[in-house]
């Protein structure tokens, strides 16, 4: 099943500015806040629907992303379908203060009254993966093995020691957060905030694990599979949900960034989807015709040169260049010949071009000129 357009389903136009989307969302999440329809899964969807298309829309890079490959180029991004769609926690861990701000009475999934418990999120990760040209035309996996934190096994993650419990935070009544009253010439207000005892969990350890010190976390290492689609830029970043970080006591996963760093090709040179080699031949090829062998991303290939050839010349072989990220065609390998020159000549050789010189064959036809050349400037230019 295709995925619905994401301005669709904000309900606004492709020029919209960010403080549109945001309202939008804004209006879309808190018609379908799971507070408001309890039990209703079809709600619960078209809320999960309108933080996905926020999280990409709300991001200047993913926007753009989104707005010149559509779907496809959000494989690598959170909701892509990289790296899997966002969860409940996800949403109200990165997206709660428009719920709170904004009125609707609503405060977090499960739980009303003003009060939610804060949903901590583990800290991204950064790598690079590089890619040769080869790689990049097919599309690859590959595995690396991640340094990172990961959930401590003696706590399971909780970071209380074995058979030991949570009590409420004594500070926030077990809420995460604290009010506080200020008396204004205006009259009194009301602020809450995350409450700075229990880092707004509502709850505290009363005995921490000896070997993460409490905070459900320690040092350790992942092997982590890759699917690397094809046709890939150099620089481009994909992102593996919940692959990041390990969250103190059980929260929320960070991600895994992973930079994409293209391998130059000894003999090939990548134009966006389209590949270019030079290829040199001698006078005498260039004049008389003759075939020669090329290197391509799917290995060597026989091409044939006409006689006559100008330096210059463009050849094109369809479909030997890099498959488009958005599935849709792909480019080509263009050769461009080149007729070599020779630098040092012996006796020999100069008076038999002397020679050759003296027929008109040898000369230019008058009002002639590189065709070839105008049409590359013109494709260049363009």
């Amino acid at each position: 099943m295709s995925k619905r357009d994401y301005y669709d389903i904000l309900g606004v136009s492709r020029n919209a500015t960010e403080s549109e989307i945001k309202k939008a969302y804004r209006q879309m999440a808190l018609k379908y806040h799971p507070d408001k329809n309890p039990g209703d899964k079809q709600a619960e969807e078209n809320f999960k629907e309108a933080a996905e298309a926020y999280e990409v829309l709300s991001n200047s890079e993913k926007r753009a992303r989104y707005d010149q490959y559509g779907h496809e180029g959000m494989k690598g991004m959170p909701g892509g379908g990289f790296g899997g769609g966002m969860s409940m926690d996800d949403i109200f861990s990165q997206f709660g203060d428009i719920f709170g701000a904004f009125g609707g009475g609503f405060s977090g999934f499960g739980s009303s009254g003003g009060s939610r418990r804060r949903v901590r999120k583990g800290t991204n990760l950064r790598v690079k993966v590089k890619l040769s040209l080869e790689e990049i035309a097919k599309g690859v996996e590959k595995k690396i093995k991640v340094n990172k934190l990961v959930g401590c096994s003696t706590c399971q993650g909780s970071g209380a020691a074995g058979g030991s419990a949570f009590s409420s935070c004594s500070h926030c009544n077990g809420t995460g957060q604290v009010t506080r009253v200020t008396n204004t010439f205006l009259g009194q207000m009301q602020t809450s905030s995350t409450c700075p005892y229990c880092n707004g969990e509502g709850q505290t350890i009363t005995n921490k694990c000896n070997t993460c010190s409490g905070s459900g976390t320690v040092k350790g290492e992942e092997v982590i599979s890759l699917n690397i689609p094809a046709g890939v830029n150099d620089g481009i970043q994909l992102s593996v949900g919940g692959k990041g970080n390990a969250a103190p006591r059980g929260g929320v996963p960070g991600d895994l960034i992973v930079q994409v760093e293209e391998i130059p090709h000894p003999e090939l040179i990548r134009n966006g989807t389209n590949i270019l080699y030079d290829h040199y031949v001698s006078f005498p090829e260039a004049a008389t015709g003759t075939s020669a062998e090329i290197p391509t991303i799917e290995g060597k290939v026989r091409i044939k040169i006409e006689p006559g050839t100008q330096s210059g010349k463009v050849l094109r072989l369809k479909g030997k260049g890099i498959p488009s990220l958005n599935g849709y065609g792909r480019g080509d390998q263009l050769i461009n010949i080149n007729v070599w020159t020779p630098k040092n000549l012996s006796r020999e050789e100069r008076e038999l071009l002397n020679k050759l010189n003296e027929s008109s064959n040898f000369h230019p036809e008058p009002g002639s000129r590189d065709h070839s050349f105008f049409d590359r400037m013109k494709e260049y230019f363009q």
